[in-house]
């Protein structure tokens, strides 16, 4: 049994991660504003508090990350900061932090998103985002000491989340989280480094 950290706990991709992991592992789950601990993740000082309160760990999942969706033509430096300060940093933040609480063979998992790969309207600063997240794990995995190994998880659209996410994802097949939440299971419980597991359903 290890003691794995999921970071978004109470996210739908999260709860998803909690519940598949949950049947093996002893899970700390860590949110914004719930979970046993809150932390934001934008701030590194917040997230070198979180891992001085929890202590050694296995594994740590980072499923949270804000982005925002509007047209390329009126986008703002500052809507641009949204996913850059959130889910780029925030997930950057967690990594730097982590190496240093996990235990040798520890994990760390990342979450990008399909739009790293398939552009769509109004995703220009998601699909910046998330392939630099890609990146970032490819690189960290060739660095990281101690038998360390860090990779990314890139879910679809989710079932769960068609109510708000939809429209934005016409002509994409949905898959439910428990299923995307197996890509995370196989970056824990695995023994690859500096992947890309893709959760995807069809596309036309």
């Amino acid at each position: 049994m290890m003691k794995v950290v999921v970071i978004g706990a109470a996210g739908a991709v999260g709860k998803a991660v909690v519940e598949q992991l949950g049947q093996r592992h002893e899970i700390v789950t860590v949110g914004a504003t719930s979970g046993q601990y809150q932390a934001d993740i934008a701030d590194i000082a917040q997230v070198r508090a979180l891992f001085a309160q929890i202590g050694r760990v296995d594994a740590v999942v980072v499923a949270a990350g804000s982005l925002h969706f509007a047209p390329l033509a009126g986008f703002t430096p500052e809507q641009f900061y949204v996913g850059l300060n959130s889910k780029l940093m925030g997930q950057v933040n967690v990594a730097l932090v982590a190496q240093e609480y996990l235990n040798d063979g520890g994990s760390i998992t990342l979450t990008s998103g399909i739009v790293a790969d398939e552009p769509i309207r109004n995703g220009v600063s998601a699909t910046m985002v998330n392939s630099a997240v890609e990146g970032f794990a490819r690189a960290a995995a060739i660095e990281l000491p101690r038998g360390l190994r860090i990779n990314a998880v890139s879910p679809t659209v989710l079932e769960e989340s068609m109510g708000s996410y939809g429209p934005f994802f016409i002509g994409f097949e949905p898959v439910p989280a428990r299923r995307a939440a197996l890509a995370y299971a196989r970056s824990v419980d695995g023994a690859q480094t500096g992947q890309v597991y893709r959760a995807w359903g069809g596309s036309v």
